[in-house]
């Protein structure tokens, strides 16, 4: 049995309720913002033990926006000020890195209702609401034709129907334009139902992806696996959890805190994100794709 006959079918408005409900933990994870990222990060060095919850927030947050620098770079020539689609903005902190670190005008796509007014605050608070237009659409139905010179999904692609997704961005592109991509990438497919189970995603391996690309008129032009600095990310996060559930029993020793985050289904599913990317069923990579025509 393949990985794609056991993968659930999750309908959009499910993913969107997953998101709508977990929106105040994230804020309080991730926040306070105005750049606010829920993704992936890149750690080449961690904080040693016992660092302080105002370190680890810093460190995540930075980390975060080191993927987004790292992406651009795969770019080669990110289009500054050029016109971008973010899928799956999620918050809204990618679509404002766009747009401040590159001048880019952003349209920010998300199927969450509530984000749609967050990322607009968060667009004014800094200081890009003229570049960043927050709309709710789904991915597939994003409007313009051959209007966009990238377009961007971290960790959104895995949520998406490959080849009609692919088949749509082409179309969005223009001529030359590129699609930078950042996600996990299946490589044991025994992995994929407790993955696409508690992530709510449709995860794909990279041969997958690249056809589904190929088929579509986009070409592969950069590959990168940065599986081992993004290990690093998930033992800060899971630190981290360990903090929040300290605080939210602050008469509790920090031991039995230590040891209750640890048996938590968040936990544990963090915990095999991370042994999978280190042992080689899961790859995250980012990927660079353009429209050659």
């Amino acid at each position: 049995m393949n990985a794609e006959a056991v993968q659930p079918e999750w309908r959009r408005d499910e993913v969107s309720a997953y998101y709508e409900a977990k929106t105040e933990r994230l804020l309080q994870r991730y926040g306070p913002g105005p750049r606010v990222h829920y993704h992936s990060g890149l750690v080449d060095v961690v904080p040693p033990p016992g660092a302080s919850s105002e370190v680890l927030r810093d460190t995540v947050h930075s980390a975060q926006e080191a993927l987004l620098m790292e992406l651009a770079r795969a770019v080669g020539r990110f289009p500054d000020g050029g016109e971008v689609v973010d899928v799956g903005c999620g918050l809204g902190g990618g679509a404002l890195y766009w747009a401040t670190e590159h001048q880019a005008h952003v349209t920010a796509v998300t199927n969450v209702p509530s984000h749609v007014a967050l990322v607009r605050g968060f667009a004014e608070a800094a200081g890009v609401s003229a570049r960043v237009r927050p709309i709710l659409c789904d991915a597939l139905s994003v409007p313009g034709r051959a209007a966009f010179d990238a377009v961007v999904a971290v960790e959104s692609a895995c949520y998406l129907p490959r080849a009609e997704w692919f088949r749509r961005t082409r179309t969005l592109l223009k001529p030359g334009g590129v699609l930078a991509i950042a996600d996990c990438f299946l490589c044991r497919p025994e992995l994929a139902p407790g993955f696409d189970r508690y992530w709510r995603t449709r995860i794909g391996s990279l041969d997958e992806y690249l056809s589904a690309a190929h088929a579509a008129g986009l070409e592969l032009e950069v590959r990168d696996d940065v599986s081992s600095r993004v290990v690093g990310f998930w033992s800060l996060t899971l630190e981290l959890m360990v903090h929040e559930r300290a605080s939210a029993h602050p008469t509790q020793h920090p031991l039995r805190a230590l040891a209750q985050a640890g048996r938590g289904e968040s936990s544990r599913e963090h915990l095999r994100l991370q042994q999978a990317l280190m042992d080689g069923g899961l790859e995250y990579g980012l990927l660079v794709l353009r429209r050659v025509d």
